[in-house]
């Protein structure tokens, strides 16, 4: 059994895709949109096959975005190396994205750094 995607709401659909695809190589299908109920998605998929659905729609209701709220709290991207970790939150943070801590090794013996990435959703990365 496997994870087939991860589904999430946004406001701003265009420039989830595009960070998305910049700074993680997503690769994504044509927009699919539902004219009953003006629901648009994309689903984005990354290299070794996991797939994210974004999705936006007028009768959103805006939601609290808090880290120590419940339910889901982050994604992660393995990157491969410590130099890419290193190199990819100096391009995210030189895009103006916060960071929320590292590059740095965790006492669980990870080495990772946290962003927070566009609508608040925060991304961490990791070797």
């Amino acid at each position: 059994m496997k994870i087939e995607h991860i589904a999430m709401y946004v406001q701003d659909l265009e420039s989830c895709r595009q960070f998305y695809s910049k700074f993680f190589n997503a690769k994504s299908n044509s927009q699919y949109h539902n004219p009953k109920t003006g629901l648009r998605t994309y689903f984005l998929m990354f290299e070794g096959g996991a797939r994210l659905e974004i999705m936006s729609r007028p009768d959103m209701v805006e939601g609290v975005h808090d880290l120590l709220r419940t339910g889901l709290t982050h994604l992660a991207f393995s990157l491969g190396s410590r130099e890419q970790v290193d190199l990819l939150t100096k391009q995210l943070a030189e895009a103006g994205f916060r960071t929320l801590s590292g590059p740095r090794t965790t006492g669980d013996g990870y080495y990772e750094s946290c962003i927070i990435g566009p609508e608040n959703i925060q991304i961490e990365l990791t070797v």
